[in-house]
């Protein structure tokens, strides 16, 4: 769909408007999207991990209609093709999550696994064990309260298939997605001069470089797209492939763009809501690729961010997007177009995802990790 901006009007902002002044963001309903919408809207992506810019594009709307429900407002069931999504499934995920079931990641989307974690609870309290949350079922949740204690029980099973993984890199398979690329879709373009730099021509570049090093350690490593997509794919797309491929761990690479030239610097997204419950070892990663960027590279701290983009939400393995840079900042954007530089970012990641498999007791420092020893080990095993 086009994006909904302000200075719209006309029967989809009236809808818009009403969701927000429902969710008390917005104090009038009416059918022009104004600076007080604009505002609104900003308010409520920011309060649900969306990126922040103010336009109703798909992912911003799904999250709008997802939050007219409230837990206990409706029955929620199992439904195929089309599963139920709301904020009310995320608050029933979490709860159950709180309790020790295991629904996977509180991604709003009433599917099979959450559907069996619900059975399991209504056996465990001698309900009719159908899967699917009415009345009865919401009463029982009420007066059951939280039973895992200790950290949060998604990062608790997710940090313990880690552990039990090993250290070694050999086998394990990563997805490595190149942002944007397809059609028209090319990301952050700036002109210099003669040349006309690409955002996707860059981290497509970076996703080959980072298979080549990362296949040497022994990682089976799958690349969202090719060079020059016919089409663009979606975050779910993305999403759905690297699930696809029983992926262990999933790193999208993107640049960023900013009116201000100055602005510049590294960040790093992880899935997470803001609650805790729906952090997962995602939140390790990214602490670890940003760290490890900033080290070795000198590129500004612009820190980790949970976000509830799809990329993140609806992979069902560790996933974090890393944006190397500003595009439109001269300082990011010349170290950026040297091919010596982008092999260093390939490093550091090369590194993060070593780090991952350590357990946290055994960790080492950020840049200590030379990463030529592993290809040596696994050439060396050879």
């Amino acid at each position: 769909m086009r994006s909904i901006r302000r200075g719209d009007s006309g029967p989809a902002v009236a809808e818009i408007r009403s969701i927000l002044v429902g969710l008390e963001l917005l104090e009038a309903a009416g059918e022009v999207f104004d600076d007080a919408m604009d505002s609104a809207v900003r308010a409520f992506q920011q309060n649900r991990g969306l990126g922040v810019d103010g336009l109703v594009g798909d992912e911003t709307w799904g999250a709008l209609d997802a939050s007219r429900w409230r837990l206990g407002a409706r029955t929620l069931f199992h439904s195929v093709p089309d599963a139920l999504v709301g904020e009310d499934v995320h608050a029933l995920q979490e709860r159950l999550l709180e309790m020790g079931f295991d629904p996977g990641r509180a991604d709003s989307i009433y599917g099979a696994r959450t559907a069996r974690a619900v059975a399991q609870f209504q056996r465990e309290v001698g309900l009719t064990s159908d899967g699917s949350c009415g009345p009865r079922t919401m009463k029982a949740l009420r007066q059951l309260g939280r039973k895992v204690v200790g950290g949060r029980p998604q990062w608790l099973r997710e940090a313990e298939a880690f552990r039990q993984a090993g250290t070694n890199l050999v086998g394990k398979t990563i997805v490595i997605d190149a942002g944007h690329g397809g059609g028209d879709d090319t990301g952050v373009v700036v002109p210099d001069g003669p040349l006309r730099w690409t955002e996707a021509d860059l981290v497509f570049d970076l996703a080959a470089r980072l298979e080549g090093r990362l296949a040497a350690a022994g990682m089976r490593v799958h690349l969202t797209r090719g060079p020059h997509p016919a089409a663009p794919m979606s975050g779910a797309d993305r999403a759905a492939l690297a699930n696809s491929l029983g992926a262990d761990l999933l790193i999208s690479l993107h640049l960023d763009g900013h009116t201000n030239e100055t602005a510049e610097g590294v960040a790093t997204y992880h899935y997470g809501t803001g609650s805790g419950l729906s952090s997962t070892v995602g939140e390790r990663l990214a602490n670890l690729v940003q760290r490890e960027i900033v080290v070795r590279t000198g590129m500004s701290d612009c820190r980790i961010h949970a976000k509830t983009w799809e990329l993140l939400r609806l992979t069902r393995m560790p996933a974090v997007r890393v944006d190397l840079g500003y595009l439109t900042s001269p300082a990011d954007r010349d170290r950026l177009i040297n091919p010596m530089f982008r092999e260093q970012i390939v490093e550091a990641i090369l590194a993060a995802v070593q780090r991952m498999y350590y357990p946290v007791e055994a960790d080492v420092p950020t840049g200590s990790i030379d990463v030529r020893q592993l290809r040596m080990a696994l050439a060396n095993r050879a």
